[in-house]
């Protein structure tokens, strides 16, 4: 049991959680969309996405302060995890050539990594520490529907897609306030850039409140008023919205077993591999 829990720990830390979550989520938006994307699609974002969350806890482990445990990982394996980064980043760049050739798709991913990093540069210099978390949550969802979005025939793009859309934004917002809030003291100590900061731990627990109750709502009237196509993927934004919020009531619980909870929640749509 304890090899077990080392094993998914190492996973955590080394962000392939996130990596299967966004690949699931790719998944639910194709779905959603009646298209089919291609295996080494899934592939690619898959190392994108990778190498972006590792290079971002490399650049945080950096920071002087106290460090949780996978700060800690980061600070010590800096030097394989650059290497891996800028290897896997220039296979990702190889590989997206060979597959789509410099087409209109990557001309736009090229596009939407310019805007992400104008952005993150403007928010890190102008903004407020909310806004960290809520634009890494818009760009993350924006990615992971990208593909969907731009293979997808006009007529599929309804406005049930864009409630669907919208819904796991506010998802992925609430799982990275919900973080902010568990990590708010070593957010604090070490001066990092937060919504926790930003809010105060307080208010951000009523935010997360708020969050919660609006999640629930709006997935409980896709349940009943979406038409019977849609209402699986209502189903499974309700299942990872309870995974967050029963997770996030677990007072018991350590903050890495509420991360692993969290994290692989957005796993679940790998399901419809099978159903659908």
């Amino acid at each position: 049991m304890q090899f077990f829990n080392k094993v998914l720990l190492w996973i955590s830390w080394l962000s392939l959680d996130v990596v299967s979550g966004a690949m699931a989520g790719m998944l639910f938006f194709s779905k959603l969309l009646h298209v089919s994307i291609e295996l080494p699609a899934y592939i690619l974002l898959g190392m994108a996405v990778w190498s972006i969350y590792n290079l971002d806890h490399i650049l945080d482990a950096q920071e002087n302060g106290v460090f949780s445990s996978r700060r800690f990982f980061h600070q010590k394996a800096k030097k394989v995890l650059i290497v891996a980064v800028l290897s896997l980043g220039f296979i990702g760049l190889i590989g997206g050539f060979w597959w789509f050739g410099w087409g209109s798709v990557l001309k736009s991913v090229f596009a939407l990594g310019l805007i992400i990093l104008f952005a993150r540069m403007v928010i890190w210099k102008f903004g407020m520490g909310w806004m960290k978390e809520v634009s890494i949550a818009f760009f993350y969802v924006l990615g992971i529907s990208f593909l969907p979005l731009m293979t997808a025939d006009a007529l599929d793009r309804t406005l049930w897609f864009w409630a669907f859309f919208t819904l796991y934004l506010l998802l992925a917002i609430y799982n990275l306030f919900i973080l902010s809030f568990l990590d708010v003291e070593e957010d604090q100590q070490a001066g990092f850039f937060s919504a926790a900061r930003s809010f105060g731990a307080d208010r951000l627990e009523k935010i997360i409140y708020a969050i919660s109750a609006v999640l629930l709502g709006g997935n409980f009237l896709t349940l009943v008023f979406a038409p019977s196509f849609f209402k699986i993927f209502g189903v499974f934004l309700l299942a990872m919205t309870l995974i967050h919020w029963l997770t996030f009531r677990k007072s018991l619980w350590t903050l890495e077993e509420k991360r692993l909870s969290m994290e692989w929640a957005f796993s679940l749509p790998l399901l419809l591999l099978i159903l659908l």
